[in-house]
Order: structure tokens, then sequence, then C-alpha cells
């Protein structure tokens, strides 16, 4: 698939958009997807720029997490705000990136990025417990470039 508005059919977006209300639903943590045809950055750069454009710098807790897929390039990244960063080990964003990736080779995008958001879900519970005062501060929708 070589077009971003392709990239996903509308169940495995609905299935994106459930694992991401799922992660959230324990953390105050916020979780967004990025999906684009092409970059003429690095992933990681155009990443962390989308990450600035979709606002997700402005959480309380700067705890936000972007998965970034750039369609065409074949590109992938993850990025988390410094909140999380700080905290979570320091294999653990490649290691969430090698899990979505090995999903990815064998065609089973939806289902990586899935199995991604709840890692990063359940690392951000770890930290940032949902507390009753929580809102979600981010739209769980899938944005698109």
């Amino acid at each position: 698939m070589a077009k971003a508005k392709d990239f996903l059919t509308p169940a495995e977006e609905e299935a994106i958009i459930a694992a991401i209300g799922q992660a959230e639903k324990n953390t105050s943590g916020e979780i967004r997807v990025h999906v684009e045809n092409t970059s003429e950055q690095p992933p990681l750069e155009r990443a962390q720029e989308v990450f600035q454009q979709l606002g997700m710098q402005a959480t309380e807790a700067r705890n936000g997490v972007l998965f970034y897929v750039g369609v065409k390039d074949h590109s992938f990244a993850i990025v988390g705000d410094e909140g999380i960063d700080k905290v979570v080990e320091g294999d653990f964003w490649d290691c969430t990136k090698d899990l979505v990736i090995g999903h990815f080779k064998e065609g089973r995008f939806s289902q990586g990025l899935v199995e991604g958001i709840l890692r990063a879900g359940d690392r951000l519970k770890t930290y940032f417990p949902f507390a009753d005062s929580d809102k979600n501060e981010l739209p769980d929708t899938i944005s698109k470039g």
C-alpha cells in the first residue's frame, strides 16, 4: 500500500483507536498514532516534528507517546515526551519499536501498532497511574499527513 489513506482499513483503524483507549484507561499518559505518505526527514526527526505539531508536548505530566509511520518510506519511529522518557529503561523505546517492526515485516501493521500501543500503555500505567482527576488531554484518533 503506497498511500497513508489506504494503509489501514476502517476496522484496523478502529482496533488501533480501541487499543489507545484501553492503554489510556489506566494512565494519565497520552498516546497518538500519525500516518503519512513520506517525509524527506529521517523518521525520528519527522516524528519529533509531528509530536510538536500535534501539541503532544502540552500534556501536564509530559507523558505523551507518538507512534509515527511513513508508508511509502517504510519508516517508523516512536517518540516519548520527557516525562516518560526519563523514567523508562534505556532500551524501552527500541524494544517497543522492534516489536512493532517485527509485525510490520509480516504485513501485520495494525497488530504491530496495537501491541506497541498496549506495551507503551502498560509502561505509562507504571509511572503515571490514572487518577480520578485525569482527563483525556489529546484525541485518540489517528492523524494523517
